[in-house]
């Protein structure tokens, strides 16, 4: 199913497109040329409805790191297919409001629209994921983009505060369920989630069994906000309205739901599994209903209520993880049908939830505030947000006919048929369950009305808003409408979600319940006679409305009842204690030396490796294996030697970095010794490079005072460097003195030219081999000049140099300085074509002979080096007018694009081909597509280089 994989796809490639676009059509909001995605999408997940109802859920793979058991592997059940539609549904609707919500002119809709595709497609790509590996990376990438989301408005330190805040608690959670997913690898030797489910009879015993399912559960209840870590979604509601409606009411907050209900196959035999996550669901459930009687904005109201209906769903799912524990008896159905209310009050959820979100937005946009204590009368003059509010709140309160009261009559009934079970204590303690979900009800219900009559109810008070209140137009209220018809037409048809949503999920979430071609009995009646439920319906409503009705004068329902100890205090205390002892530990490191530093480092080198030699039994010196050492690599060895021990008694850093280039240049006419001519081409070139960029560095720096070249300094410093060559030169006589397994050059050798169409091995295993290696350099050597450009920029800015100054070339030690050597400019001239001329021929031939994308662009720095040097940074920008930061993004994006490539011919990422073919005049000429990925290397290297020397190279 490679349209699975599309569909996943598809909202990465917008948001890298939405830049592009909107420069192509700047007058069109950015809004309209994103809603066709999830609009798409949406429709795609609506007609896999009969396919998985039919055959069965669909899935495909494209092979990522097979070797490591790691594919994108998508699999689309009914449980994955809901999430999906909710996800591309509201997203939709979402969308299409939040195009007339943001203003065009006064906000960065770009990066606003950027930030939504990028959760959108994690959201995607975590529900439609079978390996834990992916799911996690998708997990993590929705607690980034959804914090880009909250921050959006970052120049309110409130936003920044929440976002950070939701980012901490959700990727501490993340980072527990990541060590879950890997003890589940340990116990079952698989990252797949069905493999687990097969298997999940055999692991269950296992010793690491507990703690793989309490790291799991600590990721899902941090994502879903369940109490106490609940504290995150309150300070989210900082963010705009539309990520509101869409992040905490359909998606990122169901992801820990998602979670659960995946992993409850796994978990569910576990009377622990049952209780923390029924209790915990309860508990959070009365928890943020009655915090939510104490609010008076909104979108905090709702907050506490996401936070309360999250729980409720939690709890169901729990519950109906009884229903594992009677498979194969009459029994398992009974429980079953708390899962059947938890999927359809997931739906139900998303619906109501959404509208009152957009409500409150509607609200917000049309009067200047949120605070219902400004709030009132104003049903008269926004009559349609009233109804769309009346039928949310009605709908959240579980008053009939609306959706909402359907699934919360199925969790009373759920909660009353726990205590017929006869495990864990349940017939006990099963009893606390009703009653608490009764009381929370009677919560949800005052909270429901508070919304809507203290706020479209009552004594207008226009003189206290902001702006004259008047009904939103058309755009903004065509969206709630949606919702607000589908939450109707659900309450008087629930059925039309019976078999095509929720008994596919249940199956999903029950898989062993059933035998082949069954299905659940999933029936659910807008009237069901006068039964329990019933009664505790009509006993929420009337206490509930005595309530409300004296929420006002009782403080027990809309003050806090402790002010200060509050868990957003702990956290904010735990955080300042944090800091402190943080900066307490590295006042005493952190000394501003670099060569304290490098001390630090190479101690601890010396320690943990010398030990690690010497107390394991490690260290083995067998020579027998030598060959004997010839003249010329003595007279190498010796020169090397004097070479390196000179560094340490020379005064001038100039005859320092000389003498450290000697010894790279000498290294390398090892390598020609040694028969190895893209090393010894490589350290040439990278030695060439290097000291130049020692000359440009050590020009900022201060005089060498006296102290620090007397003899204690120089001590101090020959100590540690010669631990460091003695313990690595152990190490490299143990490694080479020892041969525990057989050597892999032999595959290397025999392969490069069958599998990969290269002669030259080096390149080969560079670029193809080993080219996730390469690429995760590449990324690496991108960041750290990007990190060296934006620290010298902002220094720059702070000390107040403009780029204009920059430009000038004013006291700058490459820009403004031109050499007056005539012979130096006139040997550049020649040097200069003839290097790059070699340098484009290395990156050509590098595949079959020594060379590569590597060692040609490091040469290819090395003759723009020496036009710098010769004519100045000035002559580089008119030869070779090109912006080098983005040349090392466009390399990245190559070398990356050559990977994803391959998933298109259904071959792991990163595979590479080759074939011969008939050129005219040329004739027959091999092309490999890793010449593509090499482009990008030699690209990038280019790029970092020469955005590293023109940095430091122009600073003041």
């Amino acid at each position: 199913m490679v349209i699975l994989h599309l569909a996943i796809i598809l909202p990465f490639l917008f948001a890298i497109g939405a830049p592009i676009l909107h420069k192509l059509l700047p007058r069109v909001h950015v809004g309209w040329l994103m809603l066709p995605v999830p609009a798409v999408l949406f429709a795609y997940m609506l007609s896999l409805i009969p396919v998985i109802r039919e055959q069965g859920p669909q899935e495909g793979t494209i092979s990522w790191m097979p070797s490591l058991g790691v594919n994108v592997h998508v699999y689309a059940d009914g449980l994955s297919l809901l999430f999906s539609l909710l996800i591309t549904g509201i997203g939709s609707l979402v969308l299409l409001y939040s195009i007339f919500y943001l203003n065009k002119n006064k906000e960065k809709l770009v990066r606003f629209y950027v930030s939504l595709m990028l959760f959108m497609g994690a959201m995607l790509g975590l529900v439609l994921s079978d390996n834990l590996m992916v799911l996690y990376g998708f997990w993590e990438l929705t607690s980034i983009s959804s914090f880009l989301l909250i921050a959006f408005w970052h120049e309110r330190e409130k936003s920044n505060y929440g976002a950070l805040k939701s980012l901490l608690i959700t990727v501490f959670g993340g980072l527990a369920m990541f060590a879950g997913f890997l003890l589940l690898y340990v116990m079952s030797g698989t990252f797949s989630i069905r493999e687990l489910i097969g298997d999940a009879a055999a692991i269950a015993g296992h010793d690491l069994f507990i703690p793989a399912m309490l790291l799991i559960l600590l990721g899902a209840f941090t994502k879903s906000a369940q109490f106490p870590f609940h504290i995150w979604l309150p300070d989210a509601m900082e963010a705009p309205t539309p990520v509101s409606a869409y992040l905490h009411s359909a998606t990122m907050v169901k992801a820990g739901i998602y979670l659960v209900a995946r992993m409850s196959p796994i978990f569910a035999g576990e009377a622990l599994w049952l209780w923390l996550v029924s209790g915990l669901g309860l508990l959070t459930l009365v928890y943020g209903s009655y915090r939510a009687l104490k609010q008076v904005d909104l979108k905090s109201m709702l907050a506490f209520s996401t936070i309360s209906q999250l729980g409720l769903i939690m709890s169901l799912f729990g519950l109906g993880s009884a229903a594992a524990l009677y498979a194969g008896t009459p029994q398992a159905e009974f429980f079953s049908k708390a899962t059947m209310a938890a999927v359809f009050h997931l739906l139900n959820h998303a619906i109501f939830k959404g509208a009152l979100f957009m409500v409150v937005g509607i609200v917000d946009h049309e009067t200047g505030t949120r605070d219902i204590r400004k709030l009132g009368g104003l049903m008269s003059v926004m009559p349609i947000t009233f109804t769309i509010a009346m039928i949310g709140s009605f709908s959240m309160a579980g008053i009939p006919p609306f959706n909402g009261f359907l699934s919360k009559e199925m969790f009373f009934t759920a909660v009353l048929n726990i205590r017929n079970m006869d495990l864990y204590g349940m017939d006990v303690w099963g009893t606390l369950f009703p009653v608490i979900a009764w009381v929370a009800s009677i919560f949800t219900f005052v909270y429901s009305m508070l919304i809507v009559f203290r706020t479209f109810g009552g004594k207008p008070q226009f003189d206290k808003l902001e702006k004259q209140p008047h009904e939103a137009p058309l755009g903004l209220l065509l969206s709630p409408v949606v919702l607000a018809t589908l939450a109707i037409v659900f309450g008087l048809f629930p059925n039309l979600a019976s078999y095509s949503l929720i008994e596919p999920a249940m199956a999903a979430v029950h898989p062993g319940l059933l035998g082949p071609g069954e299905q659940f009995l999933v029936s659910i009646d807008l009237w069901h006679g006068f039964t329990m439920e019933l009664f505790m319906t009509a006993g929420v409503v009337a206490i509930g409305l005595i309530l409300f009705f004296i929420h006002k004068r009782t403080a027990v329902l809309n003050q806090p009842l402790f002010a200060k100890a509050t868990l957003n205090r702990s956290y904010d205390g735990g955080l300042r204690m944090i800091d402190r002892v943080s900066h307490a530990i590295t006042r005493v490191y952190m000394t501003g030396s670099i060569r304290h530093y490098l001390i630090y480092i190479f101690a601890f080198l010396i320690l943990a490796i010398g030990l690690t030699l010497f107390t394991q039994d490690a260290f083995q010196l067998d020579m027998s294996s030598f060959a004997d050492m010839s003249f010329y690599e003595a007279a190498v060895m010796i020169a090397l030697v004097i070479a390196s021990i000179a560094v340490l008694f020379v005064n001038s850093r100039l005859m320092a970095i000389i003498l450290t280039g000697a010894v790279g240049y000498l290294v390398s006419l090892f390598f020609v010794i040694f028969r190895a001519p893209d090393l010894a081409l490589t350290q040439l070139s990278v030695e060439t490079v290097s000291v130049a960029l020692f000359l440009l560095c050590f020009y900022h720096l201060p005089k060498l005072k006296k102290e620090l070249v007397s003899l204690r300094f120089k001590l101090g410093n020959f100590i540690i460097a010669l631990g460091v060559g003695v313990v690595m030169t152990l190490v490299a006589l143990s490694a080479s003195g020892t041969k525990p397994f057989e050597s892999i050059s032999h595959y290397f050798l025999e392969n490069s030219y069958k599998l990969a169409g290269g002669k030259n091995v080096v390149n080969v295993i560079l670029v193809d081999f080993r080219g996730f290696d390469t690429m995760l350099e590449i990324v690496v050597l991108g960041i750290a000049s990007f990190g060296i450009y934006a620290m010298i920029m902002l220094k720059l800015k702070e000390d107040g140099i403009e780029g204009s100054l920059l430009q000038s070339g004013k006291n700058l030690p490459l820009n403004g300085f031109k050499s007056n050597d005539m012979i130096l400019k006139t040997m550049a001239k020649l040097a200069i074509v003839i290097i790059l001329g070699f340098s484009l021929y290395m990156f050509y031939m590098g595949h079959n002979h020594p060379g590569g994308g590597f060692i040609g662009a490091l040469m290819a720095s090395a003759a723009l080096l020496l036009l710098g040097m010769a004519y100045g940074m000035k002559s580089v920008d008119k030869v070779v007018p090109l912006n080098f930061q983005r040349l090392t993004a466009l390399g990245i994006v190559i070398a990356l694009l050559t990977g994803i490539g391959s998933f298109f011919f259904d071959a792991p990422f990163l595979s590479h081909t080759f074939d011969y073919f008939d050129l005219p005049v040329i004739g027959e000429l091999e092309l490999a597509t890793a010449t593509l990925f090499d482009l990008g290397v030699y690209l990038t290297v280019i790029g970092v280089a020469m955005t590293i020397i023109f940095t430091i190279g122009r600073d003041q």
